[in-house]
C-alpha cells in the first residue's frame, strides 16, 4: 500500500509544526522480546536531543516492538506484528512512523518481505534494493553486528595526521562461499582473480549444517587455504577489500573495511548504499559490478596513488562520523529525516570535516559562518568580539574585580560590546552602579542554571565571544593579543587559565589537574575566546539530559564546552601568554577544603561526561603562543604588547 509513498503523500507535516522535530518511542510491551541491537537503537533515540516522552508532541514515532530480524526462521523473529501494531491508537496506518529492519526475507530467496504491512511508515532498512527503495522517504542503513557499541566505539585504523604505510596486499577477500542459492554466483567466481601474491581471495564451503552434501571439487583445497590466513591481518594489510553480496545485499564486511581504512570494492548490484541521500560514496568506495568481476584487478591497478590516499582518508572520516556506534547510525538516520522537513544541509557538509551532524542548518546555510569552514573558504572571522560576562555577586564596591574587568575589556580596540548575564538571585543593580564604557554595555537577566552561560543570546552578533567570570583579572593588552591569536584559529578555544586531564591507572578513571605544567587539554571559559557557533551547538546539539547533569553538579559547564569543541575539531585548545597572577578564580576566594571539594566535583563531572560521550574527546598539547619578542632582551618600544611583561 505504501509502495509509492513520498513525504508529500504519506507524511503529516502538521505534526511537526508546534514542537518541531520530536521523536517518541512506544513503551516496551511487558514480556515482549527485544534484541540487544534494537534495545540499543531505542536507547540511542532516547539519548538524542529529539526525544520526547510525551506522545502528543512527536513529529515521528518509533515502535517498541522489535522489527529488526524479519527472517521467520530466526529465533529473534517477532510473530503477529501486524495484529499488534493495528491495536496501537497512534499507529494511524503507519503515518509519521519509522520502522527499523536489518534482516528481511528468508531461505531460499531472501526477498524484502517483512511479514507485516508497514502502511505509510518509513523504512530504515539494511540491504535495501534500489528498486524497492523510496527516495526521499526511506533511509538505507548499514548492517551492523549485535556487539556494535552503543556509543564511543573504536576509532578508524588510520589516524588523521598520518600517511598510511604501503600495504602488503592490493586486494583481498576472505569469507564464506555459497554453493547454492542467492548470492552464490558472485562468491563462487572470486577464485578467478586470486593470484596468491598481491591479490588474495579465500573462500570456505565449511558453513551450514549440510555443506558436505553440496560441496564441489574445489571445497577441500579452498578450506585448507582459507585457514592459512588471519582475517584481521588481511583486512589491515590490504589497500582494497572486496565486499561482495551475501545472501542479502549488505554484510558486516562493509563496516569492517571502512574502519580498517581498506577501501571497499563493492560487488552487490542493486544495493542502495547506507545513507546514500547524504553520503557521496564515490569518494570512499569503488563501485564494482558482479557481471564484470574479472575486470576488477585491472580497474584497481589504474587508480592513481593520490586518489587511493583520498579514498583511505574518506573511509576514516565516514566511519568516525556516521558508523562508529549505534548512536551515530541512529542519529544520522534522524538527521536525514529532519533535513527533509526543515532546512536541508548541503551535500558538502555531510562529506567534509567535522561532519553533517555538527553543522546545524538552523544556525546558517553559509559555509563561511561556521568556525571550521571559514578559513577554508577564504572568509575571515569578523574583526570584533563580544565580551560575555557571567555575574553572580552583588555590586557592593567601586573597586570590585568585575568593574575593573569591564573597564579593561572595553578599552580593547577589538571590543564591539559587553554583555553581562546577571545570574544572581538579587535584583539587577541600577544602571548608575555600572561603569561608563566606550562600547555598549548591556545587562541581561539570566537564570541560575550554569549551562545558560552558553545560551545563544540573540544580542551576540560577532563571530568571536570572550567568555569571562566576574573574578577574572585581565589587562587590555592580554585581551587584544588573545583575540588576534583566535582569529587565526577560529575553530578552537583560545584563552588563559589552562588545565589538563590524565588517566589514573590506580583509580581506573580520568584525573583532572590544574598544576602548572607544559601539558594542557582544557582552557577554562573564565577567560577564553571561542566562536559563537559553539553556543548553538551547546544548547541545541547536546541533549537536555547532558546539560541537566552539568547543572546538577554545578561545577563543570566549562569542561563540557571543552569536550564539545574537542569532539568537533579533534584539536586541543590554545593557551596564550598570561601573567603569573592568573589562577582559577575559585582559589582566590575559598579555603583549601572547599577548593578540594570543588576539584573532586569537577573530576567526577569529567568522568560522567566522558562516559556519556563514550570516549575521551580531549586532546593534549604543549603549545603556548606568545607575542613576537616576548621576554626578549630588547627595548619595550619595539614590542607591540609590552604591557604583558609587567
Amino acid at each position: 500500500r505504501g509502495s509509492r509513498c513520498r513525504m508529500e503523500t504519506c507524511f503529516d507535516f502538521s505534526r511537526c509544526e508546534k514542537h518541531g522535530f520530536k521523536v517518541f518511542t512506544y513503551p516496551r510491551e511487558w514480556g515482549e522480546p527485544v534484541s540487544e541491537s534494537y534495545s540499543k537503537i531505542l536507547a540511542s533515540i532516547e539519548r538524542s536531543r529529539y526525544y520526547t516522552p510525551h506522545p502528543e508532541e512527536p513529529c515521528l514515532f518509533v515502535l517498541g516492538i522489535d522489527t529488526l530480524d524479519r527472517d521467520h526462521l530466526s529465533a529473534r523473529y517477532v510473530h503477529s506484528v501486524d495484529q499488534k501494531i493495528r491495536s496501537f491508537p497512534l499507529w494511524n496506518g503507519g503515518r509519521n512512523h519509522l520502522v527499523f529492519s536489518l534482516y528481511s526475507g528468508t531461505w531460499p530467496n531472501y526477498t524484502e518481505e517483512l511479514g507485516f504491512d508497514i502502511g505509510h511508515a518509513m523504512l530504515a532498512k539494511a540491504s535495501f534494493y534500489t528498486e524497492s527503495f523510496r527516495p526521499g522517504f526511506d533511509v538505507s542503513v548499514p548492517l551492523f553486528p549485535q556487539e556494535h557499541p552503543q556509543r564511543g566505539g573504536h576509532m578508524g585504523w588510520l589516524r588523521r595526521e598520518l600517511v598510511p604505510p604501503r600495504k602488503k596486499y592490493l586486494l583481498v577477500f576472505k569469507g564464506k562461499r555459497y554453493l547454492t542459492g542467492v548470492g552464490s554466483g558472485t562468491r563462487n567466481a572470486l577464485h578467478h582473480i586470486h593470484n596468491g601474491q598481491d591479490i588474495v581471495s579465500l573462500t570456505t564451503c565449511k558453513h551450514g549444517k549440510d555443506w558436505e552434501k553440496h560441496k564441489d571439487t574445489r571445497c577441500d583445497k579452498d578450506n585448507v587455504n582459507y585457514e592459512k590466513f588471519d582475517y584481521q591481518e588481511l583486512l589491515h594489510n590490504s589497500t582494497f577489500c572486496i565486499v561482495p553480496r551475501g545472501r542479502r545485499l549488505g554484510s558486516f564486511r562493509f563496516l569492517e573495511a571502512l574502519q580498517a581504512a581498506c577501501i571497499p570494492v563493492l560487488l552487490s548490484d542493486g544495493w542502495e548504499l547506507p545513507f546514500s541521500e547524504a553520503i557521496d560514496w564515490g569518494k570512499a568506495a569503488v563501485m564494482g559490478s558482479e557481471r564484470l568481476l574479472l575486470q576488477l584487478p585491472s580497474t584497481i591497478r589504474c587508480i592513481r596513488p593520490e586518489r587511493v590516499l583520498a579514498f583511505q582518508q574518506q573511509t576514516q572520516f565516514l566511519w568516525d562520523a556516521y558508523f562508529l556506534s549505534v548512536d551515530k547510525i541512529v542519529h544520522t538516520t534522524l538527521e536525514i529525516i529532519r533535513d527533509r522537513l526543515f532546512q536541508n544541509r548541503s551535500r558538502f557538509l555531510w562529506n567534509a570535516l567535522p561532519r553533517g551532524l555538527l553543522a546545524l542548518p538552523d544556525f546558517s546555510t553559509h559555509l563561511g559562518d561556521f568556525p571550521f569552514y571559514s578559513l577554508q573558504h577564504g572568509s575571515s572571522p569578523s574583526n570584533k568580539f563580544t565580551a560575555l560576562l557571567w555575574a553572580t555577586s552583588l555590586l557592593s564596591s567601586p573597586s570590585q574585580p568585575i568593574l575593573r574587568l569591564i573597564q579593561a575589556v572595553s578599552r580593547s580596540q577589538y571590543c564591539a560590546q559587553i554583555l553581562v548575564v546577571w545570574s544572581c538571585e538579587k535584583p539587577l543593580p541600577p544602571r548608575g552602579k555600572w561603569p561608563q564604557t566606550a562600547v555598549p554595555l548591556t545587562i541581561i537577566q539570566g537564570r541560575i542554571k550554569l549551562s545558560d552561560r552558553f545560551f545563544p543570546y540573540a544580542a551576540i552578533q560577532t563571530d568571536a565571544v570572550l567568555s569571562l567570570d566576574e573574578h577574572t583579572s585581565l589587562s587590555t593588552s592580554e585581551v587584544d593579543f588573545a583575540f588576534v591569536v583566535w582569529r587565526s584559529f577560529p575553530e578552537r578555544i583560545v584563552g588563559f587559565p589552562a588545565q589538563s586531564h590524565f588517566w589514573d591507572p590506580e583509580q581506573k578513571r580520568w584525573g583532572y589537574t590544574s598544576r602548572w605544567t607544559n601539558e594542557l587539554s582544557i582552557v577554562l571559559t573564565a577567560a577564553a575566546f571561542y566562536h559563537r557557533y559553539y553556543h548553538s551547538l551547546f544548547t541545541e546539539y547536546l541533549p537536555m539530559g547532558l546539560r541537566e547533569l552539568v547543572d546538577s553538579l554545578a561545577a563543570c559547564e566549562d569542561i563540557l564546552m571543552n569536550l564539545l569543541v574537542a569532539a568537533v575539531t579533534k584539536l586541543p585548545p590554545i593557551k596564550v601568554t598570561q601573567r603569573k597572577q592568573h589562577r582559577e578564580s575559585v582559589s582566590q576566594l575559598v579555603g583549601l577544603a572547599a577548593r578540594g571539594q570543588r576539584f573532586s566535583k569537577r573530576q567526577d563531572c569529567l568522568n560522567q561526561l566522558v562516559d556519556w560521550f563514550g570516549f575521551m574527546p580531549l586532546v593534549s598539547s604543549q603549545l603556548r603562543l606568545d607575542p613576537v619578542l616576548f621576554k626578549d632582551q630588547v627595548s619595550f618600544l619595539c614590542k607591540k604588547y609590552r604591557h604583558l611583561e609587567k
